[in-house]
């Protein structure tokens, strides 16, 4: 009886060793991906920051800021989660007047578009047209910061509002002595973003690996399958979405782009998955940082959860109606 129990658990770990195992490759794989787009892509940011010309830039979109019933500093704040992140973005929120209102909008707008040059890659990685992507994620992002102002009462204040600070305006041209001084913080955020990157993308992986191994996965599957049915997606594409929607595109990109490789998933329910993940991700981290700052949860997270649904059943109608089309040319 006892050799049996210490059978058991010896299998048990050299299962778990072989999950390990299996998870480096396409860990580091993965890690790499990400890097050399994040790394590039931010020290980018620092050359933008160092001309001014981003600040200028979001002085172009005022009319389409005003046009969605937001002052035309929100432009910074929406482009510098496109650019960056969400903490970005958020450090530029709290310098301007907001209204509550106005504040849900602006947050919805940036939980759809941010980090986008990552999680747009990832996408096309997995199968999705780059460009595609890309007009999606934008139009859907002023889409719904459109309907929000059309729904949303005006004058009732749900949150405070938020202090402006003081800003500066930055000079246009490069400024030699700031980009000097912004080397050593992008440095030093690069080494933790390196060490974030790893350590989050490996465990996520070595999880699917565990899950896979013990035939958790289809458990989930099954589980979720009529869930993921009413969103418009494939039961292949359960386990993804939640890692979608609670490390995000980005750190969940090791996993998606396996779960294609392997043939777990097609490129077609990839894609599918793709049209939902790009609106609506990182329901926990992304999220509770707005909360942070005042906006409910449910203003923060239900708008994105409503238009993927959409987006999705949008997407399979067009390619029915397009197949439908098809075959009566071909008859």
């Amino acid at each position: 009886m006892a050799d049996n129990k210490e059978n058991t658990q010896l299998s048990f770990m050299l299962r778990i060793l072989q999950c390990l195992k299996d998870t480096i490759k396409p860990a580091l794989s993965t890690i790499r991906f990400l890097l050399l787009i994040m790394l590039p892509v931010s020290f980018a940011v620092l050359l933008l920051k160092s001309t001014g010309l981003l600040h200028y830039v979001s002085k172009f979109m005022n009319p389409l800021m005003q046009f969605l019933d937001l002052p035309g500093e929100a432009a910074l704040a929406y482009l510098s989660s496109i650019f960056m992140n969400i903490y970005s973005a958020i450090a530029i929120i709290k310098t301007i007047v907001l209204t509550d209102k106005q504040l849900i909008i602006l947050s919805t707008m940036c939980l759809i578009a941010h980090n986008f040059f990552v999680e747009c890659l990832v996408m096309k990685k997995t199968g999705s047209h780059l460009r595609k992507m890309v007009v999606l994620r934008i139009f859907v992002s002023i889409l719904a910061a459109w309907i929000l102002t059309k729904i949303m009462p005006p004058g009732e204040n749900f949150l405070k509002i938020i202090p402006p600070e003081a800003v500066e305006v930055p000079e246009l041209g490069f400024n030699i002595e700031q980009f000097i001084a912004g080397l050593g913080p992008w440095f030093i955020e690069s080494i933790f973003m390196v060490l974030q990157i790893f350590l989050i993308v490996f465990a996520v992986m070595l999880l699917q690996h565990i899950l896979a191994e013990f035939g958790l996965t289809k458990r989930l599957g099954r589980i979720a399958r009529r869930l993921i049915g009413f969103f418009g997606l494939s039961p292949n594409t359960a386990y993804v979405w939640i890692i979608a929607n609670t490390v995000g595109v980005a750190y969940g990109a090791g996993v998606i782009i396996e779960e294609v490789a392997a043939g777990n998933m097609s490129r077609y329910e990839a894609d599918i998955f793709n049209h939902s993940a790009a609106i609506n991700h990182s329901q926990i981290e992304d999220t509770l940082l707005f909360v942070s700052i005042g906006v409910p949860y449910v203003w923060a997270a239900l708008p994105r959860f409503l238009l993927a649904i959409i987006v999705v059943w949008a997407e399979r109608l067009r390619r029915a109606i397009i197949r439908s089309s098809f075959r009566v040319k071909v008859v």
